[in-house]
């Protein structure tokens, strides 16, 4: 890895229960167009072979869960990380499962997205013809880091379908899913992908699975305390990968992330 970065170039979007993977973590308030962040950024270190590595952490849901996946303000969580100097997210979420194979416990490091939201503001770019390519969601060596360190065995590709919430699927929902392909549920992976990607940001995500979806081998009605339960209880081995993944990332960016608005008239600097 290169030298160590003054500001944290690195950030993880989650769930509160990944505060404490941070050292000598302070909050920073940041103002954006957009309004305020779900919370302000805590900005701490991780230890790496060049000593402590500056990361920043956001809680997507702000604090005391106070944003549904429907009205998190992704577009103000965005632009907060990169005007701190962030370029790498890292962005963890809890799913359903949507094939037989997949259950709870089993960790899915997505290279696909369905977008099944309809009410969420999803770019930055109200004003001219900007279009940005969105072929492949995910940052392949983001994707490929969180592979490599996530704990025991991850699934390596599959389609995450992104869902508005705050109502989990009825079974024919469900099963229509599944029919499709498509590997797991979640509602909170998109407006996020697509608007790092407009920032010319890395992004990827690693999916952790806490049921299998209503529809799938006629399971039981998704329970969210039986979610938050087998969150929980595989919580601190996620956060532990992660924090050892992010004191491992490389700061050279060899993806093509960081051209991803190469010859596009934007219609304001990005921060």
């Amino acid at each position: 890895m290169s030298a160590v970065q003054s500001t944290p170039e690195v950030a993880v979007i989650g769930g509160t229960g990944f505060y404490t993977f941070l050292d000598d973590v302070r909050e920073v308030e940041v103002d954006t167009p957009y309004g305020p962040p779900s919370a302000p950024v805590a900005v701490g270190t991780v230890p790496t072979e060049d000593g402590p590595r500056a990361v920043a952490f956001l809680p997507r849901h702000g604090q005391g869960h106070r944003f549904p996946a429907h009205s998190v303000p992704y577009r103000a969580n965005l632009w907060a990380l990169r005007s701190l100097g962030v370029r790498q997210v890292l962005a963890p979420c809890a799913v359903g499962g949507l094939q037989p194979e997949l259950g709870p416990g089993t960790l899915v490091v997505p290279d696909q997205l369905v977008d099944r939201t309809t009410t969420r503001t999803q770019t930055y770019y109200d004003h001219g013809a900007v279009h940005v390519s969105f072929a492949d969601p995910y940052c392949p060596r983001l994707r490929s880091a969180l592979i490599d360190g996530a704990p025991g065995e991850a699934v390596d590709g599959g389609t995450l379908v992104v869902i508005d919430g705050p109502r989990f699927s009825t079974r024919a929902e469900s099963q229509w899913y599944s029919r499709e392909g498509w590997s797991v549920i979640g509602m909170t992976g998109h407006p996020e992908a697509i608007l790092a990607r407009e920032l010319a940001l890395c992004y990827a995500t690693v999916a952790l699975v806490t049921d299998l979806d209503a529809g799938v081998e006629a399971a039981e009605a998704v329970s969210h305390q039986e979610v938050l339960r087998v969150f929980a209880e595989h919580l601190g081995g996620l956060r532990d990968a992660l924090r050892d993944v992010v004191g491992t990332l490389g700061t050279d960016r060899a993806c093509d992330c960081p051209h991803a608005l190469d010859g596009l008239d934007l219609p304001f600097a990005l921060p």
